[in-house]
């Protein structure tokens, strides 16, 4: 069956007070709309359509890139105006999939669902029974229980309004009969406005079998009109993507309190503590611990290692065995190799630190290579930068940096060298030498400390 989509993504968003497009509002740092289109290009489609209107410059930039056809709607004129833009883009004998920017949380296997209840039929619907359904339109059936239509929640008699099962507004269509129907569409209601809904009782009047699918849960179908249902959203996002990892194999100690805002993949016995924040894409080896108020931005930590509370590792790789923290910050390009440790107040930037190395308090580590076994004291920096360029720092195996030292680079510091506490390095210090650079201490004797003035 050729399949096309449809999302319609005009809509101003007038209670969002914002000038921000609604449909690019983020639920775990992607805008909704994204969230639809991503959904949408899993299952076997052709084309995807996307309908703008509102805030258009920003819309088209934020998805620029993409494999996707954009069509303007110039005046909102309701949900069916909507679709009508896009019928010089349908072929006859395709399913059109409709869709909408500002509900981000359909899951692909009830877009598939819906997809193979319509495979045979020109029309279906994913429609909801909620216990509240104010604000949605409902679906009419009749006593055989067939779907006869939609009426819309200002539309609708008193005891329409008792009817439990809403309308989503998610459909499919076949082409030439979304065609037909869209071209007897009529504005004669309270909104005065085009209801793509309409198109259902005109489906019911010619004898078409309407078929008809419900999500797993409410939120899959749950839209944002404004910021407190996003954030019902973000919750309810946040809740599935806890419910995953557990499981997946991983102990959450409260699955309240953590954010993914990217994809996490997870080994066996991996414990997350509280205020964990994943961000892009993540993995996390058999047995990791990450602690509280942390964040892990598309990075890998490999098996039995630990990121100690509220640690940073951005861009960065982390091997079996490391320690990492607590309030130590791994930035890009950084690597740990196997046992490694980091410390607190340790920053790390485009540095490797080699097997068994161990860098534990203070310290700024940036564009260097750094070997097995080394140990660097605690208030130890790299002078990487000149103003202009970045320059290299090599400490070989097992060499030894004394605390309060500053690495003036380029400069290296050879196998089992030791550099003297409070030193500042810019020449070589060779395999197995003592480098000191140090000012010459002075004692003055009768010296009289500054005395506050009256």
């Amino acid at each position: 069956m050729a399949l096309s989509v449809v999302v319609l993504a005009a809509g101003k968003g007038t209670r969002m007070r914002s000038a921000l497009p609604k449909v690019l509002h983020p639920v775990a740092h992607k805008p909704m709309v994204q969230h639809v289109i991503d959904s949408a290009r899993q299952l076997d489609t052709s084309a995807i359509h996307v309908i703008y209107g509102h805030g258009a410059e920003a819309l088209l930039e934020r998805l620029s890139g993409q494999q996707l056809s954009f069509v303007e709607q110039a005046q909102q004129l309701g949900t069916g105006h909507a679709v009508q833009q896009i019928v010089p883009h349908v072929n006859d004998d395709e399913h059109v999939l409709i869709l909408y920017g500002d509900v981000p949380l359909t899951r692909v296997e009830t877009l598939q669902d819906l997809v193979n209840a319509g495979s045979r039929t020109d029309l279906a619907l994913l429609t909801v029974t909620l216990p509240d359904p104010t604000g949605y339109g409902r679906i009419l059936r009749d006593a055989e229980g067939k779907i006869t239509g939609i009426v819309e929640q200002k539309d609708a008699t008193p005891e329409q309004l008792q009817v439990t099962e809403a309308n989503t507004g998610m459909m499919l269509v076949q082409g030439k009969a979304l065609k037909r129907w869209l071209g007897q569409l009529s504005n004669d209601n309270a909104q005065g406005e085009y209801y793509l809904t309409d198109i259902v009782a005109m489906a019911a009047q010619e004898g078409v079998a309407i078929a008809s699918t419900q999500p797993r849960d409410i939120h899959e179908v749950e839209g944002a009109n404004n910021r407190v249902q996003l954030a019902a959203l973000e919750r309810a996002y946040q809740q599935r993507q806890a419910e995953q990892l557990m499981m997946d194999g991983a102990t959450l100690l409260d699955p309240a309190r953590i954010d993914v805002r990217g994809t996490v993949s997870i080994a066996n016995d991996v414990v997350v503590d509280v205020n964990v924040i994943f961000e892009g894409h993540v993995e996390l080896g058999e047995g990791v611990v990450i602690e509280s108020n942390c964040i892990l931005r598309n990075c890998s930590i490999a098996a039995g290692s630990r990121i100690k509370s509220h640690s940073i590792v951005e861009d960065a790789q982390v091997a079996e065995q490391c320690e990492v923290g607590p309030y130590a910050r791994l930035r890009p390009g950084s690597v740990l190799e196997q046992g490694a440790k980091v410390g607190n107040f340790v920053e790390m930037k485009k540095t490797r630190l080699g097997k068994g190395s161990k860098a534990n308090h203070l310290t700024y580590l940036g564009d260097a290579i750094i070997g097995e076994g080394v140990n660097i004291g605690a208030g130890t920096i790299t002078c990487n930068y000149d103003g202009v360029n970045k320059f290299t720092t090599e400490i070989d195996d097992g060499a030894f940096i004394g605390s309060n030292s500053s690495l003036v680079a380029p400069v290296r510091i050879g196998k089992q060298a030791t550099v003297g506490a409070g030193s500042t390095i810019s020449k070589t210090v060779d395999d197995h030498e003592l480098g000191i650079a140090r000012g010459k201490q002075r004692n003055i004797t009768g010296w009289e400390r500054p005395q506050k003035k009256g």
